[in-house]
């Protein structure tokens, strides 16, 4: 044990105003009490410290500790009774000081060298927390005030923590000095203690104001602080490090600087200078490993892997295996057997490097990641060792599933503000630009265009289900709503006749009448426009006018206003039936054909894409491109071929089901393009859409637009009719394959036995198209 003084202040920092004095006197007050209590051998020990002490008459009274040198016995059992009972003071950093930390006056010789040798070196101990040793000093008494006085727990931590570099290591060590206050009695010296406002402290320190506050309101040199203080430093390195993880953890910092302080956070805690470490979360695009990032730098694997380069594939399927298998690997020595069964290997060997190994790292119970474990020389990694890093894992897992989420995330950003929401058959692809875009943008402020997504060589499908007569029946709910309106509007004229006299309201009636006359004859767009101006400029002003100027006609007016609301106006009534029915029909349509389509996607990927118009459109694209790799087969596209033909019948059976449920009947016809050659289509960025490539491709866009409203050639009869299909075509042999489709459907009752092969007629820069039609037989589904 030491009785040698340290200072602790030094010369350049401001005396602190507190008034102190050193004493034992709150230990004697301690020991008595415990004399009271204890029953154990530990009330001898007691009573012989007290009476040792009362002996000294000298340790009774205010000391100075210029005069401790001559009690170090007494020093001694302060110690042994401060301290476990099997402590070794060779082990401990442990210190007795001044009640205001000032001096250490008694210490053991591991703490005594501890301060002189970090005192003396050129490497001194650097205070990690942001405020001065001044400040922490004024927070700290006024932590013991606010505790003793006030029985307010400020919560704020007086501990503080340093580090060095360690002279064998080379590695940062952190220690955490604790400043143990029992034995320190605090006194008020003027009369009445200030009474304080807690509303306006949350946690002394932590806050400059507050502080500041206190200081006006508490003057340190009011006080009076006796007794002693006891010191112990504990080495907390491990902590630290595994706090430096943490933070980077709960910050969600993912960048270079950070890996590179996690990497120095590894380092301390399994105190190694001597070993490197690698961090390699999976980033994935499209289940395949991506590692040109700015954090995969931190991985000696990867810049092996970009700097001596391997074969992708081999790597890739290395990564495909190891992550179905993860498990720890230890290369020592780098043999030529690891070399062989490692490919790898040899890269890294190039780095000089003598001892290589991966440690999974997992979340949740998927591997998200990889830590390397690599040194210059060979290296046995103990169980100490990968103890201390096991510590480690749970934290990095969390800190590269965050990563690998973070990294998904820019990915879908990317993708919807570049293209649109995808399907998962062609998600891959756009995945792989929005990767491709990530990548050349890093850190450039000229933001360079992405790519265009293109699919080439695919076979399309069009089919679609159209309400039959569908602007027919809008105009005729029109008309309906028209003369309901018009109706209406006469009759609050007239109404308003009875209480105004205004001749202009004569002429209004007279047009309205005049109107509901003519509208049967009127063309449908002009009656509509004719109609809107009429009431639009000349109507609804006048009314408007005397609703606001006349009370007396409010009444009469305000029926007719509401009748005219769209959402549940009477005259809106029709309109509201027939887009109503209209709506029940597509939303059953939609949803059997998404349904249907997605258990077809299990049998080969394809794109499918529907529209609605006065009825539901759709495209399906399929090929080798859509999956590069699941091998293309046309069986496949005979597959969703008759698929098309039997959803159409089912289609068919819905819609004519549901006839029963419409107040206005409503029928649907069914119309498929077939087209036998390939097409190529890219993503329209603008347009959120894939459209077709080519000269020769956007003429079948041209047919798909106009096939609606064919009619058969010769005649005047439409092609497409309800409770049939019909099948537009070029050449013979796309013919031949459907109608071995129908015979099947034929055979299976789906489909009457009535196909009809038809000519159709010209249209504009269109022709040579012919067509089949067949009849569905809805007996058929009657009976299922």
């Amino acid at each position: 044990m030491n009785t040698q003084i340290i200072n602790i202040k030094k010369d350049d920092q401001t005396v602190c105003p507190a008034t102190w004095s050193l004493s034992f006197r709150p230990l004697i007050a301690y020991l008595k009490r415990r004399l009271k209590t204890e029953k154990t051998m530990k009330r001898e020990f007691y009573r012989y410290l007290l009476e040792k002490i009362e002996t000294e008459e000298a340790l009774a009274k205010t000391l100075d500790v210029a005069v401790l040198d001559g009690h170090r016995e007494t020093l001694e059992l302060i110690f042994t009774i401060l301290t476990p009972l099997l402590a070794d003071e060779k082990e401990l950093y442990w210190a007795l000081s001044t009640p205001v930390p000032q001096q250490i006056f008694f210490s053991t010789d591991l703490m005594y060298d501890f301060i002189k040798n970090t005192e003396t070196s050129a490497e001194k101990l650097e205070n990690t927390h942001s405020i001065s040793h001044e400040e922490h000093q004024f927070t700290f008494l006024y932590n013991m005030i606010m505790e003793r006085l006030y029985s307010y727990n400020t919560l704020s931590d007086t501990e503080l923590t340093f580090s060095n570099t360690n002279k064998d290591t080379g590695l940062r060590q952190y220690y955490r000095v604790n400043v143990d206050t029992q034995f320190v009695d605090i006194t008020y010296t003027k009369k009445t203690l200030p009474k304080l406002n807690f509303d306006q402290l949350s946690g002394i320190g932590q806050n400059e104001k507050e502080l500041e506050m206190l200081k006006q309101q508490l003057p340190l040199c009011d006080f009076r602080f006796d007794g002693f203080t006891v010191l112990s430093i504990t080495d907390v390195s491990l902590q630290y490090a595994l706090d430096g993880i943490t933070k980077a953890l709960v910050n969600h910092t993912y960048q270079q600087s950070a890996y590179e302080h996690i990497i120095q956070s590894l380092k301390t805690l399994t105190g190694r200078a001597d070993i490197d470490f690698g961090l390699l979360p999976f980033l994935t695009v499209n289940d395949k490993p991506v590692f040109d990032t700015t954090e995969s730098i931190s991985s000696l694997l990867l810049n092996a892997f970009k700097q001596f380069g391997m074969d992708q594939e081999v790597f890739h399927q290395k990564f495909y295996e190891y992550r179905k298998d993860p498990k720890p690997l230890f290369f020592n020595g780098m043999t030529d057997e690891q070399m062989e069964e490692m490919p790898f290997m040899e890269a890294i060997r190039k780095y000089g490097i003598k001892s290589y190994s991966i440690l999974p790292v997992t979340y949740s119970g998927q591997t998200v990641g990889l830590l390397e474990i690599y040194a210059k020389a060979e290296l046995v990694l103990d169980d100490n060792l990968l103890s201390k890093l096991s510590r480690a894992i749970p934290l990095l897992g969390q800190l590269f599933q965050y990563h690998i989420e973070e990294f998904n995330t820019k990915m879908d950003e990317v993708i919807k503000d570049k293209f649109t929401a995808l399907q998962p058959s062609v998600q891959w692809k756009f995945n792989e630009h929005a990767w491709d875009f990530l990548h050349k943008n890093k850190n450039q402020q000229l933001v360079q265009e992405i790519e265009t997504v293109t699919f080439k060589g695919l076979y399309p499908l069009f089919g679609a289900i159209d309400i039959r007569n569908s602007t027919t029946e809008r105009n005729q709910a029109l008309r309906e709503d028209l003369k309901i309106q018009l109706d209406l509007l006469s009759q609050t004229i007239l109404q308003l006749k009875e209480i105004l006299k205004l001749e202009l309201l004569d002429k209004l009636l007279f047009n309205a009448r005049n109107l509901i006359e003519k509208i049967n004859t009127l063309d449908n767009s002009l009656q509509e426009n004719i109609v809107s101006e009429f009431l639009e400029f000349e109507v609804h002003p006048v009314l408007k006018h005397i609703g606001e100027t006349q009370p007396r006609a409010t009444q009469t007016i305000a029926p007719y206003f509401h009748s005219i609301l769209p959402e549940t106006g009477i005259s809106f009534q029709h309109r509201r039936t027939l887009e109503s029915a209209m709506q029940m029909i597509n939303t059953t349509v939609g949803e059997y054909l998404e349904n249907s389509q997605k258990e077809l996607q299990a049998t080969y990927p394809f794109y499918f894409a529907k529209f609605r118009s006065d009825g539901v459109e759709y495209d399906i694209y399929i090929g080798q491109a859509i999956a590069p790799r699941i091998p293309f087969d046309t069986m496949y596209l005979k597959n969703i071929r008759l698929w098309q033909l039997q959803s159409m019948a089912e289609v068919a059976r819905l819609t004519n089901g549901m006839l029963g449920q419409l107040s206005t009947p409503l029928y649907t016809t069914q119309l498929i393009f077939i087209h036998s050659n390939q097409i190529d289509i890219s993503f329209r960025n603008d347009e959120r859409r894939f459209d077709v490539e080519g000269a020769y491709n956007i003429r079948y866009e041209v047919i798909k637009k106009r096939i609606d409203k064919a009619k058969l050639k010769d005649g005047k009869e439409r092609l497409t009719q309800p409770g049939k299909i019909a099948m537009v075509y070029y050449n013979a042999s796309e013919a031949s394959e459907y109608i071995t489709y129908i015979r099947y459907l034929q055979d299976q009752k789906i489909l009457l036995d009535d196909l009809e092969e038809l000519d159709l007629e010209e249209l504009q820069g269109v022709n040579g198209l012919k067509a089949l039609r067949v009849g569905i037989n809805y007996g058929f589904f009657t009976a299922q």
